[in-house]
């Protein structure tokens, strides 16, 4: 999970939304990728990834943001959200400016997407353990 703080700031400042294009982190958090993952050599998560690219890596998912995801599992899937409905909230939680746009390829990815809804935003408490596990500081 990225963080952004000096853009939420800014927009909270002046009363602007925040919109993420990216907040499953090209498919990293969903459960659809693991460590044993091989991506197809034409998508752009594959072999020939762009230097930007910092959730893959030689068309697998990079180790370090897998661990990242698996540390705060538990956090993200409580209450009975799946781990991208928990991303999502996250995103909530962080501020009410932020308006996150998943992907999707199929109906069922829509659902899923549309179901954080009736979770709604992490608790600061969560957000507070989330910063301890990955060692990073609140906004």
């Amino acid at each position: 999970m990225d963080d952004n703080a000096p853009v939420i700031r800014l927009c909270e400042k002046y009363n602007l939304a925040a919109l993420n294009r990216g907040p499953l982190a090209m498919g990293l958090l969903t459960d659809k990728y693991t460590d044993k993952t091989k991506t197809a050599l034409d998508d752009v998560r594959g072999k020939k990834s762009p230097d930007w690219m910092k959730y893959f890596k030689d068309g697998k998912p990079n180790p370090e943001w897998l661990g990242k995801r698996e540390a705060v599992r538990e956090i993200l899937t409580s209450n009975g959200r799946t781990v991208s409905q928990g991303a999502l909230a996250w995103l909530w939680a962080r501020s009410p400016k932020t308006l996150p746009i998943p992907g999707f390829r199929t109906v069922e990815q829509v659902k899923e997407n549309a179901g954080a809804m009736q979770f709604g935003p992490l608790t600061k408490g969560q957000m507070s353990e989330i910063d301890a596990l990955l060692e990073r500081t609140a906004v």
